[in-house]
């Protein structure tokens, strides 16, 4: 139909047609990245995230005698979820801030399992090419579990992205703690 010459867009005439582009195809996979409080910053495949939300804080409820690594529960769409201080449970020190007006939150999945994992503010969705992943070299101990791997980024080695394992922190024992 776009290719077909008595076809034109609104407001173009047969002789002003616009010329369409082929767009180059991206390379690598998909990822959302984000940072947390300490100013890290990580990336998440977009095949294990469920959804973004960005509710106010009092859309989660506390629940009493639970991991401190817990925020609370939140309803998605009727399905009640758990939503974790992702830096926090990386081993940051810095506590996610909750006096402001939206939280960021990536609802990973695997299986039957949701967790929401509260960030400080997310970038957005990026290609990026897991075939450049280097191994672990400066992360802390604490976080070396949950990571598939870092991306350098530009000339220093000291900027990087870190790139979690969903599964894995899903499947934490750290939970129960």
């Amino acid at each position: 139909m776009v290719g077909n010459p008595d076809f034109i867009l609104p407001g173009f005439s047969s002789d002003q047609a616009p010329e369409f582009q082929e767009l180059e195809s991206p390379e690598g996979e998909l990822h959302l990245r984000f940072y947390v409080p300490s100013g890290n910053e990580f990336a998440l495949p977009a095949m294990g995230i469920r959804e973004v939300l960005s509710p106010a804080p009092d859309r989660m409820t506390p629940i009493p005698n639970v991991s401190p690594l817990l925020l609370g529960t939140l309803n998605m769409r009727g399905r009640v979820i758990w939503v974790a201080d992702l830096g926090q449970f990386l081993g940051d020190q810095t506590p996610l801030n909750t006096d402001r007006p939206e939280i960021p939150i990536i609802a990973v999945e695997d299986q039957d399992t949701i967790l929401g994992l509260a960030v400080d503010r997310i970038v957005g969705m990026h290609w990026l090419d897991v075939d450049q992943l280097h191994a672990q070299s400066s992360a802390p101990d604490g976080m070396v579990p949950f990571l598939r791997g870092e991306w350098l980024l530009g000339d220093e080695a000291s900027q990087v992205l870190r790139l979690l394992d969903q599964v894995k922190i899903l499947r934490s024992a750290r939970w129960a703690a």
